[in-house]
């Protein structure tokens, strides 16, 4: 799952929405120094990504793209399940999705000491351009995949997988809201169990 999915998938616990959120930045289990709960909401997000990665529902939609961007397929499904996320907002969350990435802003910019670098350079550019919120419209998901491709010095080609997505949008579409009904009872799950964890 892409950046708005872990955030959410933290259940409004901001020090486990920090880790769930950095967690792509750490290596293996280089976290010690940071805070307890920061150190959970990093393990939460493995757990979210191993159990996206061996779920059937994501493998149906990743197949549907692997013929012309091959190992990317999973990257590109992340980025368009969390589009619908983000469009289907109201389904999943009482707070207005623009409320809930400006308090997310907040949230890193008030932690932004104990950030990893990578992050402390992407995130200028993210609150510049509002990434996360724009993730609701089409034209904001072709900028990340532009950005992608551009990151994989144009070999990947997902500056074409919009293309995709306009094709295939219904069944795409289905298949998040299939998948991340099942994603969320696992995730609370997993959320209890380290937050009551000492």
């Amino acid at each position: 799952m892409n950046f708005l999915a872990h955030i959410y998938l933290s259940f409004n616990d901001k020090e486990i929405t920090i880790g769930n959120f950095i967690a792509d930045s750490i290596r293996g289990n280089k976290f010690d120094h940071l805070p307890k709960r920061v150190q959970k909401g990093i393990k939460l997000h493995r757990f979210i990504d191993t159990y996206t990665d061996t779920h059937d529902i994501p493998k149906i939609s990743s197949k549907r793209l692997h013929a012309n961007y091959s190992h990317y397929s999973r990257v590109i499904v992340d980025i368009y399940y969390d589009h619908f996320l983000a469009k289907n907002w109201s389904k999943y969350s009482d707070i207005p999705l623009n409320v809930f990435v400006d308090d997310f802003y907040d949230l890193l910019e008030d932690n932004y000491e104990i950030l990893p670098d990578g992050v402390k350079r992407m995130m200028p550019y993210m609150i510049a351009d509002n990434w996360i919120f724009n993730y609701s419209k089409m034209d904001g998901i072709a900028r990340v995949l532009n950005g992608m491709n551009r990151r994989t010095e144009n070999k990947s080609k997902m500056n074409f997988a919009i293309l995709d997505l306009e094709q295939h949008y219904d069944a795409f579409e289905e298949e998040f809201t299939d998948f991340f009904e099942e994603l969320i009872t696992f995730s609370k799950h997993k959320f209890i169990s380290l937050a009551t964890k000492k």
